[in-house]
C-alpha cells in the first residue's frame, strides 16, 4: 500500500510552532510515500520564508517521506515588491524549492502531475492554459491505464461552497473534460483552506467518467478558514481489480492531529 500525504497553505511567515510540532510527530509516527504540497508555502514570497520552508520539508524527509512534488500558490509571487514580481516572479521559490514549477512524479503505483496555473499578472486567479491541458492529455495517455493519476494545481475544480464560485479554475471545464478522456482520476489543490472530498460529474455533468477533487485545508498558519482547524490529507493507494484510495483528513485538535473523517474512493481499471 502506497501512502500520500498532502498539506496545503502552510503560508510560512504565519505557521504556528504548535502545529508545525504536530505535523512533524505525525509524520515521524506514519511515514508516507509521497509529500505533496500544494501552493501557498509561503506568507509573502521572501526568502527567509522560502528557507524556512524549505527546512520543514528536508524534516520531513528525514522523518519519513522520501519524495516530495511541490507547485506554487500565489502567495508564493511577490505581492509588493513590483520589480521582483514581473521581472523574476519565481526566483525565490526557484533557489530554495527548486527550478521545476510542474514536477511530475511516476511509480509503479501512481502518476501525479504538478501544475504551476499562478502568474504574476493575476492576483489571485488560476489559468489552466490550452498548452498544459494537451500536455497533461498526452501524459495521462502515455501512462498504464492500472495507475492512479493524479493532477496538482493550487486553486480548485471543484466547489463545495457557491460563495467559492471565484476561486475556481480558469478553464476548469476544458481541462477537466479532456483528461476524463484520458483517465485522470483525481484533481487536488487548496487555495480557499476548505478540505473536502468531492466528485465532479455533478458540477461538469459531461465528463466522460468521475474525477475527484481533493482539497487540503491550512496546514500549519494561523490564516484558517472560519471553524476549519488547521488540516491536512492522506491518501492510501490499493491497486488490485480496481483502483481504491482511502483519503483521510487529519485535524489539529490539542496539540495533535486525529484522525477526523475518511473517503473511500474506487475506479474500475479499463
Amino acid at each position: 500500500m502506497k501512502t500520500i500525504l498532502q498539506i496545503s497553505d502552510t503560508h510560512f511567515g504565519t505557521e504556528t510552532a504548535p502545529v508545525v510540532k504536530a505535523m512533524e510527530a505525525h509524520v515521524h509516527e506514519h511515514g508516507a510515500d509521497l509529500l505533496v504540497l500544494s501552493g501557498d508555502i509561503t506568507q509573502r514570497a521572501r526568502c527567509e520564508q522560502f528557507a524556512a520552508a524549505r527546512e520543514f520539508i528536508e524534516r520531513l524527509e528525514t522523518l519519513g517521506i522520501p519524495s516530495r512534488l511541490i507547485v506554487p500558490g500565489n502567495h508564493d509571487i511577490p505581492l509588493f515588491n513590483l520589480p521582483l514580481r514581473f521581472l523574476a516572479p519565481y526566483a525565490n521559490y526557484r533557489r530554495h524549492l527548486g527550478k521545476n514549477l510542474e514536477p511530475v512524479f511516476e511509480s509503479d503505483d501512481m502518476l501525479v502531475i504538478g501544475l504551476n496555473t499562478t502568474h504574476p499578472r493575476r492576483h489571485k486567479d488560476g489559468l489552466v492554459t490550452a498548452r498544459q491541458i494537451e500536455a497533461v492529455y498526452e501524459r495521462l495517455q502515455r501512462s498504464d491505464p492500472r495507475k492512479l493519476k493524479i493532477v496538482v494545481a493550487h486553486q480548485p475544480f471543484g466547489l463545495m461552497e457557491l460563495s467559492d464560485v471565484y476561486n475556481l479554475q480558469h478553464g476548469a471545464a476544458q481541462a477537466l473534460a479532456r483528461w476524463a478522456d484520458a483517465g485522470l482520476d483525481i484533481v487536488m489543490g487548496g487555495h480557499i483552506h476548505l478540505p473536502y472530498v468531492l466528485p465532479l460529474k455533478p458540477q461538469y455533468p459531461d465528463l466522460s467518467r468521475e474525477i475527484w477533487t481533493i482539497q487540503a485545508g491550512t496546514a500549519l498558519s494561523h490564516r484558517v478558514r472560519g471553524t476549519s482547524p488547521n488540516s491536512f490529507n492522506r491518501l492510501q493507494l490499493e491497486l488490485g481489480q480496481s483502483k481504491r484510495v482511502k483519503v483521510e483528513r487529519w485535524d489539529f485538535q490539542d496539540d495533535a492531529f486525529v484522525l477526523a473523517t475518511h473517503f473511500m474512493l474506487e475506479w474500475p481499471i479499463l
